[in-house]
């Protein structure tokens, strides 16, 4: 990982919170070069990618959290941008139908992880189900469970099998890699003004963003304690400054990047008997 980036990364929960983040800090890079860095960093993803698809034993699977307007879409846009779109799958997790609540929280989650040599990206995810729920406990009971289950260990309870499932999809040769678009109170006060002041943002306002901004507070605390019961090596949370959204996409794009190139992925040599089909087929071809 380049050097610039190291310091976003959360590998263990020993004194993890949110409020030690800053959400502007302030870029080493122009806007002008990070948005040369993130072009780069998009090419490679594309082309790991590719070879990854060949060689079709890894996947990676790219998570993004945040609050209401913290830039998950257009990162999502933007970074991977030079992927071919047979490569990659983007989830957007809405509150769960009837039929989904039936199974347990991970079931759809499951059914949305990419394949090998695919890339998956989730624009919210299997966190939802450890934030939204314990903001408004009203919601908890639409999940079906039993009485006896819902107690106050039920999010401790998540949060571990949310650990063992990220474990899981590790050792299946998943990467696993998460992002939180860590926006401060004040720019997303300015960006959901914008979705009202331009005709071609209003349709992204809701009137759940101005609910949800009343539980700002709430939601950090819950942050704090999710990402870190659930940051390890093998699954690592990425809290990345998004004041600034050129700063945020070039910082994610790089790390992706930066990660599919540590695996040193080679296209397969043909063997012996493709290299003699090859052969047959451009002298057909060239004839």
């Amino acid at each position: 990982m380049s050097a610039d980036h190291h310091h976003l990364a959360v590998t263990a929960s020993q004194g993890f919170r949110l409020a030690d983040h800053d959400p502007a800090e302030k870029p080493h890079v122009t806007k002008a070069q990070a948005a040369k860095r993130l072009a780069v960093a998009a090419e490679s993803i594309g082309h790991a990618q590719d070879t990854m698809a060949a060689v079709n034993t890894w996947s990676l699977l790219a998570i993004f959290q945040g609050m209401d307007s913290s830039g998950k879409d257009g990162t999502i846009a933007r970074v991977f941008a030079g992927v071919n779109p047979a490569g990659i799958r983007v989830t957007s997790f809405k509150a769960p139908s009837s039929g989904e609540r039936a199974q347990d929280f991970l079931w759809r989650i499951h059914a949305a992880c990419p394949p090998s040599g695919q890339i998956g990206a989730f624009n919210r995810s299997h966190y939802e189900d450890v934030l939204v729920p314990r903001i408004h406990p009203d919601i908890l009971p639409l999940d079906r469970l039993p009485p006896s289950l819902c107690g106050a260990d039920i999010w401790r309870h998540r949060l571990d099998d949310i650990a063992h499932f990220e474990r899981m999809l590790a050792r299946q040769g998943t990467i696993v890699l998460k992002f939180f678009l860590n926006i401060s109170r004040d720019e997303q006060r300015q960006r959901l003004l914008d979705r009202l002041e331009q005709p071609n943002k209003s349709w992204k306002f809701a009137p759940t963003d101005l609910t949800e901004r009343q539980y700002w507070d709430a939601y950090q605390e819950a942050y704090d304690e999710t990402i870190a019961a659930t940051a390890t090596h093998h699954a690592p949370w990425f809290i990345i400054p998004a004041d600034r959204k050129w700063h945020a996409r070039m910082a994610v794009a790089e790390i992706i990047a930066d990660r599919l190139k540590a695996l040193d992925l080679q296209a397969p040599e043909p063997n012996a008997a493709q290299r003699e089909a090859f052969a047959a087929a451009r002298l057909a071809l060239e004839s």
